[in-house]
């Protein structure tokens, strides 16, 4: 890093003390003098400016690669069904910020995550690592949909109560009086089962919306009654009982969105149309996961004109299973499900 301005510097003054040219006063000479200086100058603020753009790619892969970590990239299968998620971040340079998603295939079902933490961008992160954390190692340990929020309410708690103590040290250990009781993160919970049916706990979450492709179909919001409180402000019910709020039948897909989507705005105050949008990119197609986000996106960022004011994520799935008739010498008769 000093090599090449150490050589810049010594051929500089070098030229000043040692040749005859610089000691002259002549128009000449000094139009000459400039020119080498200038010369030595940008010499110098080009290597600097090329060892700060190493360092900032380098530090961009870090954090991208931090970032695939806490909210890494979906496989494009799960247990049959066909995923696709997009993430647009209010913090300009993220990739991620207030709002969390996560799939996973486990012996209770496939099981789904999506969240929003208050407030938005990078501010968030330490949240949605806690949550998701906990999400990832609950969907497989507990055997019920309920377990598993239970067990995202105690590692947010848990979360709120070490940021509190690292935010008042004052405190020597002791629990603090008021430990961010206005932090809180909508969750729904889905839980989807090898015949489509859907089962949910909503906290505070938008309900998601049943892809149907075709003219005059469009997107159906599913709703399973009013939510939860987020987790945070209040403590969950004794009882949680998962309701069933639909099935997705073989082709059809599934949208999961956080609120940055419906309540974006363009200049004049207005909406973006989501469910219109949904029905515009179903119209005479399939449900293509992928092409879904991309659509939806490119109508998102057309109507409010610029970026996002808030985190907007979105996760679509695609139910991919398909039944087959019993085989041949199968003495218990039983319909198997065969994933393409």
């Amino acid at each position: 890093m000093l090599g090449l301005p150490t050589v810049w510097g010594a051929f500089a003054i070098s030229y000043k003390f040692a040749c005859p040219l610089a000691q002259q006063t002549g128009l000449g000479a000094r139009i000459v003098s400039s020119a080498v200086f200038f010369v030595v100058g940008t010499g110098l603020i080009l290597h600097a400016r090329h060892g700060l753009l190493r360092e900032l790619r380098e530090m961009r892969a870090v954090a991208g690669a931090a970032q695939a970590v806490l909210l890494r990239p979906l496989p494009p299968r799960i247990d049959g069904l066909a995923l696709a998620a997009g993430q647009l971040s209010a913090d300009r340079g993220a990739s991620i910020g207030g709002d969390l998603y996560d799939v996973m295939a486990t012996d209770h079902g496939v099981r789904i995550v999506m969240g929003d933490v208050r407030g938005h961008g990078l501010a968030a992160l330490a949240t949605v690592g806690a949550v998701l954390g906990s999400f990832r190692e609950a969907a497989h340990d507990e055997t019920e949909l309920a377990g598993v929020l239970r067990r995202l309410e105690r590692a947010h708690a848990r979360h709120l109560r070490q940021r509190s103590r690292d935010e008042h040290p004052a405190a020597g250990g002791a629990e603090p009086e008021h430990p961010l009781a206005e932090e809180f993160v909508t969750v729904l919970l889905l839980e989807i089962r090898q015949d489509g049916a859907v089962h949910a706990l909503n906290c505070g979450h938008p309900w998601p919306y049943l892809l149907r492709p075709g003219a005059g179909r469009g997107a159906e919001q599913l709703t399973g009654g009013d939510p939860m409180p987020p987790l945070g402000p209040f403590p969950l019910p004794p009882e949680l009982a998962p309701v069933r709020c639909g099935r997705i039948l073989p082709g059809e897909g599934l949208l999961l969105h956080t609120d940055g989507i419906e309540d974006a705005r363009d200049a004049r105050g207005r909406f973006f149309p989501f469910q219109d949008a949904l029905a515009e990119v179903l119209r005479h197609r399939t449900v293509v996961p992928a092409v879904v986000v991309r659509a939806v996106y490119a109508r998102l960022l057309r109507h409010i004109g610029g970026p996002p004011g808030d985190d907007a994520a979105m996760l679509v799935l695609r139910n991919d299973r398909r039944r087959v008739p019993v085989q041949h010498g199968d003495p218990l008769g039983r319909t198997v499900h065969s994933v393409p």
